[in-house]
This record gives C-alpha cells, structure tokens and sequence, in this order.
C-alpha cells in the first residue's frame, strides 16, 4: 500500500523549514525563526511559544488522528479477532485523548489561527477508508490491519520529522510520544515500522 503523500509534503515542509536560509560568504546563518505564536495569548490551553512548523504539524495531527478514529470506528462492529478489537479500542482511546489536547493547544484566533486552520482537511486515504468498509465480512481483520497500519506507519513518519525541527518542547514531547506508540502498534498489526 502506498504512504500518503501528505507525508512527503509535511517533512518536506518541516526539514525545508529548518534548513531555510541562504548561503552567506561570511559562513552559514541559522535560518529565521517562523514567527512565534502564544497559545495562551490565543485563549488554548498554555504550551508556550508555538512556531509555524508546530501549528502545521499540530494541525496535521488533528487530521490524522481524525482520519484514524474513521478507520477504527468503520470496522469496529466488524472485527473477528479479540486481540485486533482490544488494540483498535486502545487506539481508538489514546487518539482521542490526544486529539482533544492538540485541538486545545491550536489557537483560534490570533496571528497563528490562519496558519493552523484547515491544513488538516482533505488528508486522508478515502481509497483505504472504502476498501475497509467495503470489505468483505472473512477478509475485515486482514484489512483493517493493512489500513491501519500503514496509516500509522504515516503518523510515525510525520512524528518523528517534528522531534527533528519542531521548536516547541511540549510539541515536540507528544511528537516523541506519538512516534513511539504508533511505531509499536504498526508492529503489533504486523506490519514494518
């Protein structure tokens, strides 16, 4: 199954963020900081200065995380195996924890709103989405584990370029986070992390 190219678009815009500058005869520069964005000034929970690349790559989370709470709840009625229900609830659980704290943390309005706005729209898999639900009955747990774990593999992928260039400690203490479980349950749904 192919990644998403939602993938590819993000680090491309998280490394090119961090390695933004131009060269200088004088010796390298270290790029420009996007402009910086208090959570708190936006009336969201306080998680500090936010810079542009950790508005994008929250609000890219919240669309992933969407997109997995669609996958799990789809098939949920749907699932033979005990352990793959047990695993889908307990993501179905952690995501939704997680989706509430960074919707809390994007602001609302204010200097960042715009730049946190809608980046999650649009970013999913609508092929995988309809092959779960349009599987049939004996091959939904094959499918689910296909589909999940690929979009989880995703998650990781996008997590673990936040750690690399993200500014702020307490996003990228979640993007750790977030790589670390998804990492683990693209392994217990037998796929390759």
């Amino acid at each position: 199954m192919p990644r998403t190219p939602l993938v590819s678009v993000l680090a491309a815009v998280l490394l090119s963020s961090a390695c933004a500058g131009s060269p200088d005869p004088a010796g390298p520069q270290p790029a420009p900081a996007p402009p910086a964005v208090s959570s708190a000034s936006a009336g969201s929970a306080p998680v500090g200065e936010m810079s542009g690349i950790d508005l994008v790559f929250l609000s890219t989370m919240v669309g992933h995380s969407e997109r997995t709470l669609q996958i799990v709840r789809s098939s949920r009625d749907r699932v033979r195996d005990d352990a793959l229900r047990t695993l889908a609830a307990a993501i179905e659980a952690t995501e939704a924890d997680e989706l509430a704290a960074m919707r809390g943390w994007l602001p609302t309005t204010g200097p960042g709103a715009s730049a946190a706005a809608h980046h999650h729209e649009g970013h999913g898999d609508d092929a995988a989405l309809d092959r779960l639900r349009n599987a049939p009955a004996p091959d939904v747990d094959r499918v689910l584990r296909e589909v999940l774990a690929d979009h989880q593999r995703s998650a990781a992928d996008l997590a673990r370029a936040q750690v690399g260039v993200g500014r702020n400690e307490r996003v990228r203490d979640l993007a750790r986070r977030i790589e670390q479980s998804r990492t683990a349950e693209v392994d217990l749904l037998g796929g390759t992390p």
